[in-house]
């Protein structure tokens, strides 16, 4: 790990987390310089819904690359793009009554969030954007400006402006409807919150501490825009392309966003990014938003073979069955374990296992690695133990993740009484 420590910069992050030299992986797998496996329950962020090498996009890839096809063409026709471009309106679209435009931004989340902010903010000629308590929206200016988190938000470097912050749901516990609460003061003229352009959310925050939107709230926050005039932008980046079982994890309110960000999953593991806009919203002139890599000819041939998931019913079920496993053997584990006060949250194949003991989920993520298990932490304060296997993973492999997960709260329970003791005497 020298190398790493002597040439790469401070703000590297998860190879601080998992401090191995990582060499293959396939499937929900990870494999490292000693040949050593590890259970994948990060999916790299929310990036390997369909697996490691999966090998419809694998094989497509090599194909593609030994044909000599267009690796990068700005925004030019190419055949990639064509065929991602129907399979994606025939697949996803059409079949939901879904009409969008599709922009391709840069590659990354926050490039698509930068896009959405922006182009609101020009079709409706307002500045302010809403947004809610412990959202993530990205790191670049734009997309900090509307997260959360003071973790990212240095005075130094941040731009406060225009950017108001409404309490998500349930932030208040559930005495307070904070839909009616942010009604209360688009509706007061002395409020000192500006008519808002848009109001970006997601309706499940992953980073944030897996924070699931009920979709009474989700369907009040849609009437609010409707009531308005103000854009729904809804950023599905991290749960959107089948995590909550449904292609769009909105789906299950039955709102209509004006806008979405996508990314992650989008690209079959390949950087991609791209915003669906409502047809009469698309107002941008031509060249008026673009970027050296709008759209990746590698990442459309993999997505165009990974989104045939689509095509039948059997990923939404096989997620809907896995996440009552994850639900369940949660459960089981907050009833086995009183002392650490616990609770489940999540929907489909996203779990947290909240733990308020300080430092209690960082060293189970810890003691996890060093089982085989590699496992992300969320929340502002990481007390969320976030639970994100590929969508594809294998009932046994769920199962077995899950006992090495009640294996190393044990073994950190264990540890600190004895430290505990190891003090008294």
């Amino acid at each position: 790990m020298r190398i790493f420590e002597q040439i790469e910069s401070q703000v590297r992050s998860y190879v601080r987390h998992f401090p191995t030299v990582f060499t293959t992986a396939k499937g929900s797998h990870l494999y490292d310089e000693q040949g050593k496996e590890f259970i994948d329950f990060f999916a790299g962020a929310g990036v390997i819904n369909y697996g490691h090498n999966n090998p419809k996009a694998s094989e497509a890839l090599i194909e593609y690359i030994k044909s000599d096809g267009i690796i990068h063409g700005l925004d030019k026709a190419t055949s990639a793009k064509k065929e991602f471009l129907e399979t994606f309106y025939n697949t996803i679209l059409s079949p939901r009554n879904m009409e969008y435009k599709v922009q391709f931004t840069g590659p990354t989340g926050t490039n698509a969030v930068e896009t959405a902010l922006k182009l609101v903010r020009m079709v409706k000629g307002r500045s302010n954007v809403i947004s809610f308590t412990n959202g993530f929206h990205g790191l670049t200016m734009g997309s900090m400006s509307v997260t959360g988190n003071s973790f990212y938000r240095d005075e130094a470097f941040i731009n406060r402006q225009n950017v108001t912050f409404m309490p998500y749901d349930g932030y208040f516990g559930e005495a307070v409807n904070t839909a009616d609460y942010l009604r209360k003061f688009l509706e007061d003229s002395s409020s000192g919150v500006d008519l808002p352009a848009a109001i970006i959310l997601e309706t499940i925050q992953a980073e944030g501490g897996v924070n699931v939107a009920s979709v009474k709230w989700l369907q009040d926050i849609e009437k609010i825009c409707r009531d308005y005039d103000i854009l729904l932008i809804v950023d599905d980046i991290q749960v959107g392309n089948g995590r909550t079982g449904n292609f769009f994890s909105f789906e299950r309110a039955g709102i209509n966003p004006d806008v979405i960000t996508m990314s992650k999953s989008i690209g079959g593991g390949l950087p991609l990014a791209l915003v669906l806009i409502k047809p009469e919203l698309d107002q941008w002139r031509p060249g008026e938003h673009t970027g050296t890599f709008r759209g990746n000819n590698l990442a459309f041939v993999a997505s165009t073979q990974l989104l045939s998931y689509w095509e039948n019913t059997n990923l939404a079920e096989a997620v809907a069955y896995k996440g009552r496993i994850l639900e369940e053997e949660l459960t089981k584990l907050v009833d086995k374990y009183p002392e650490l006060n616990a609770d489940v949250r999540g929907y489909g194949m996203i779990y947290g296992l909240h733990v308020p003991m300080r430092g209690f989920c960082s060293d189970v993520s810890s003691e996890a690695f060093g089982r085989g298990l590699i496992i992300e932490l969320a929340g502002a304060k990481d007390d969320v133990l976030k639970f994100l296997p590929p969508l594809v993973i294998e009932e046994d492999l769920l199962r077995e993740g899950l006992n090495i997960i009640d294996e190393s709260i044990r073994a950190v329970l264990d540890h600190r009484e004895s430290v505990i003791k190891g003090e008294e005497l």
